[in-house]
């Protein structure tokens, strides 16, 4: 697959989302919106995106019991999301629930489950803090072996863990935020800039403020993309 860009659409509302959407559609692989946004529009913005001809990934983390989390994947397949995500620290059940209800809502279209493992605001030190103590790199490497386990098309993981899921779930789908064309003091903790990500496996970069809060966007979201098409994996 050749590597793309995701506009992350962290935008107050609907329709500066559809405007922003529009603006860098030409430049960019497909459209995400989170939980701002799927909590105030909510999931129709998807459909409206969808219409604009790009596959629209719909960033919902879910995480819940099984036949809730499989009940949401299910309605946000049927408003036709392309790729929702869902929290691997839910368990393999919530996660196959999950895969069944997208595959169920989205019908004959293609559609994935994205499994979240490791937040990119987070590091060593904020897992410890809540009583997990293991490395962002050993976590990613167990979540990313239940993702697989469970069906799911992909895992969602900072770029500094694209070559950990690369062993040992090769044939899952590597996406990754925290991508940052220059060092930015913001909530993301483990980063990286979108040609290194691309070196280091990464299917699809997640991209949000470095294009939205530029001065330029459509100029933005077409240098972060020339810069990605630019770069080749390492071997």
């Amino acid at each position: 697959m050749v590597s793309g860009v995701i506009v992350a659409l962290d935008l107050p509302n609907a329709e500066d989302a559809v405007a922003m959407a529009e603006d860098v559609a030409d430049h960019v692989a497909g459209f995400k919106i989170g939980l701002g946004l799927l909590h105030g529009p909510g999931p129709l913005l998807i459909s409206a995106l969808v219409a604009l001809g790009k596959p629209v990934f719909a960033d919902a983390k879910l995480h819940d019991i099984p036949s809730q989390v499989e009940a949401a994947a299910r309605r946000l397949g049927e408003h036709g999301a392309r790729w929702v995500t869902a929290h691997v620290g839910g368990g393999q059940d919530m996660l196959e629930a999950a895969v069944r209800g997208l595959g169920e809502g989205a019908g004959a279209a293609p559609a994935g489950i994205l499994g979240v493992t490791v937040l990119t605001s987070l590091d060593e030190a904020s897992l410890a803090r809540v009583g997990i103590n293991r490395t962002p790199g050993k976590l990613v490497a167990r979540m990313a072996k239940v993702a697989d386990a469970a069906g799911c098309e992909g895992v969602v993981s900072s770029p500094r863990e694209l070559a950990i899921v690369a062993d040992v779930a090769p044939d899952l789908l590597r996406v990754t935020p925290g991508i940052r064309p220059i060092d930015l003091n913001d909530d993301q903790a483990r980063t990286m800039t979108p040609a290194e990500a691309v070196e280091r496996g990464a299917d699809l970069l997640v991209v949000g403020r470095p294009i939205t809060a530029a001065p330029d966007p459509r100029e933005a979201a077409a240098a972060i993309a020339a810069e990605v098409q630019g770069a080749r994996p390492l071997d």
